[in-house]
């Protein structure tokens, strides 16, 4: 489907909103004032904007431990986040979760997540969910390469496809599992080729080019939602920042990082929509600076928000 100027500048505004939400969350942690770990997001928000532009209120999302770019592009609400994110009360967790635990069920946003592959089995169990409630519905799973050597990637792909369920696989190849290259972890150039022993279809797209995942998606979520079961797609990505912030990324050389930043996807994105008189500089500026405000009031928002009560230590923890 072409989309028009409109559609264009929003896929636009929401990768500038995860840039601008991530290199703040980058600040803050670095001046010592977020708790716990941060896995940024910062190079990789084509992915979750163009698969998430093809999604509808039914629809599921099941994350990663870099799950930010996810939430936003579903829709989160970025005071929650960032509330969340600073430990305060009027958080997602009411500031006991943090970046790894935020989730938004009424968004159909099944959470981020601290074990890796885990959102695997999740996005499987709520396809099968859509299926046996007859409801038209897509599930989503994000994973990164490392997670497509872990069982539940195995036992998620076979499941699905053996049930012909509604879910698209989405891998976030950024070419490292921690601070381990792909091409030291797996014998295999694209994760997309493990579709083939489930009976799959396998797809590879330029994961900085927020069109051609765009495109991909619409493809595979039109397939899922009308019972042509699942899919995976391989988007081919880099974070800029390292695995977690304060990483030294030793592991990887200035070479690399500079020739994955020049194919950023934000002005890459920028340059192409003047390139289609879909927008003019002073457009996307413009855009800019709206967004600037979006995340500086949701500062404001959680540095306003009080932090959790002793009281709230044991309220809303489950266990048997």
């Amino acid at each position: 489907m072409a989309l028009n100027k409109e559609q264009m500048l929003d896929l636009y505004r929401q990768m500038r909103t995860i840039r601008e939400f991530e290199e703040t969350v980058a600040n803050f942690f670095s001046q010592g004032q977020i708790p716990g770990f941060v896995h940024l997001y910062i190079g990789e928000e084509a992915v979750a904007t163009g698969v998430c532009a093809n999604l509808e209120k039914q629809d599921y999302i099941a994350s990663t431990h870099r799950g930010h770019g996810h939430a936003i592009a579903r829709g989160a609400s970025v005071n929650k986040m960032m509330a969340e994110i600073f430990g305060k009360i009027d958080g997602f967790c009411k500031g006991k979760g943090g970046s790894m635990h935020i989730a938004d069920i009424e968004l159909g946003f099944l959470g981020a997540n601290g074990i890796v592959g885990a959102g695997l089995p999740l996005a499987t169990g709520a396809g099968f969910a859509l299926k046996y409630m007859k409801k038209n519905g897509v599930a989503i799973c994000f994973f990164g390469d490392a997670a497509s050597n872990r069982g539940t990637f195995h036992e998620s792909l076979n499941m699905a496809s053996i049930q012909k369920l509604p879910v698209v696989f989405v891998n976030e190849n950024n070419g490292y599992g921690i601070s381990m290259s792909q091409a030291r972890h797996q014998n295999i150039k694209d994760i997309a080729d493990r579709a083939s022993a489930y009976g799959m279809p396998g797809v590879v797209v330029d994961g900085n080019d927020v069109m051609a995942v765009y495109e991909a998606a619409e493809e595979a979520v039109k397939r899922a939602r009308a019972g042509g079961g699942p899919i995976l797609i391989e988007c081919k990505t880099y974070r800029h920042h390292g695995h977690f912030e304060g990483d030294p990324t030793v592991y990887r050389t200035d070479e690399e990082v500079n020739a994955w930043k020049a194919k950023d996807p934000l002005p890459r994105f920028a340059s192409r929509l003047q390139e289609m008189k879909m927008a003019t500089e002073a457009e996307i500026k413009q855009i800019d600076l709206e967004v600037k405000k979006i995340i500086a009031d949701a500062v404001e928002y959680a540095q306003k928000s009080p932090v959790p009560s002793q009281d709230e230590l044991l309220t809303d923890v489950y266990c048997n």
